[in-house]
């Protein structure tokens, strides 16, 4: 029988765990009313950029379930809060390729919004333009200005970071682009590559242990993705869930070197396991 030991709180990612797009994954309300019950705090930690906290919060009570906003971390709000501990004061002009998720932690963090086609123009003696920054999340109304203005702004100097570099995003109807696709587009235009924020870089799951105030040792991460989430977890000193609902399959693990600690179908069979504990 399967059994998550010593442990005190989850870290779980949401698309392809808990739902694909608007569709909830089947046992998410069993599942939340097992964590409450047994008085296990957890924080829903996404790569996704695209909504805010109150958005993911508004999300869930749509399928029957009850959050709090501090039980939701996104990689935009990771990204901002890297960026403004890691930036100097003065860099806060930044250029966003993202939807309200990744411009409103942003903006609430200090950091000014730049526009299409504002960018510095050296040979014209304009320097006070363009962005410091560009910053990388998933856009479904992704334009090829956005594209063009976030080059020009690279190519002039500015340092690129990303929310996350995942290359795909499940939705109902099956794996759609995500943000990594973005990337290698600017990547292949700039030669830059960016500084990304997301899994499997552990910094997404470092400032959910904060959230928790527990500990790496103490705490168990539930994905769906081996290339992002389980990864992350390893990169992150931390045990893993593999989940088969989201992108990873059973044959793909025995294609990587790192592993899950454990392998479930579902979230209902984390259910069933955490009621035998």
């Amino acid at each position: 029988m399967t059994v998550l030991d010593d442990f005190d709180s989850f870290i779980i990612d949401m698309d392809g765990v808990l739902w694909h797009g608007n569709n909830p994954i089947d046992g998410i309300i069993e599942f939340f009313a097992m964590l409450r019950q047994l008085q296990i705090p957890f924080v829903l930690a996404t790569n996704n950029a695209s909504l805010t906290q109150q958005q993911y919060v508004d999300k869930l009570a749509n399928m029957g379930i009850t959050v709090a906003t501090d039980e939701i971390l996104t990689s935009s709000m990771a990204t901002a809060r890297y960026l403004v501990t890691h930036l100097p004061p003065e860099i806060r002009r930044a250029f966003v390729i993202g939807e309200q998720g990744l411009r409103q932690p942003l903006l609430d963090a200090g950091f000014f919004l730049t526009e299409l086609y504002q960018v510095n123009q050296p040979d014209k003696g304009i320097f006070d333009q363009g962005a410091d920054i560009v910053v990388s999340g998933l856009d479904r109304q992704l334009t090829w200005d956005k594209l063009a203005t976030a080059t020009l702004n690279i190519k002039a100097g500015a340092h690129f970071f990303a929310t996350n570099a995942d290359t795909t995003l499940p939705t109902e109807l099956g794996d759609v682009i995500g943000n990594g696709g973005t990337i290698a587009a600017l990547e292949a235009a700039t030669g830059v590559k960016p500084i990304s924020i997301g899994k499997p870089q552990p910094i997404l799951y470092q400032q959910a242990l904060e959230l928790l105030g527990s500990t790496r040792e103490r705490t168990i991460a539930i994905g769906d993705r081996l290339d992002t989430d389980i990864l992350g977890a390893v990169n992150a000193g931390m045990r893993s869930v593999l989940v088969l609902t989201g992108i990873s399959t059973s044959d793909d693990i025995a294609r990587v070197e790192y592993q899950p600690t454990w392998v479930m179908a579902d979230i209902t069979e984390i259910t069933q396991t955490l009621a035998k504990n």
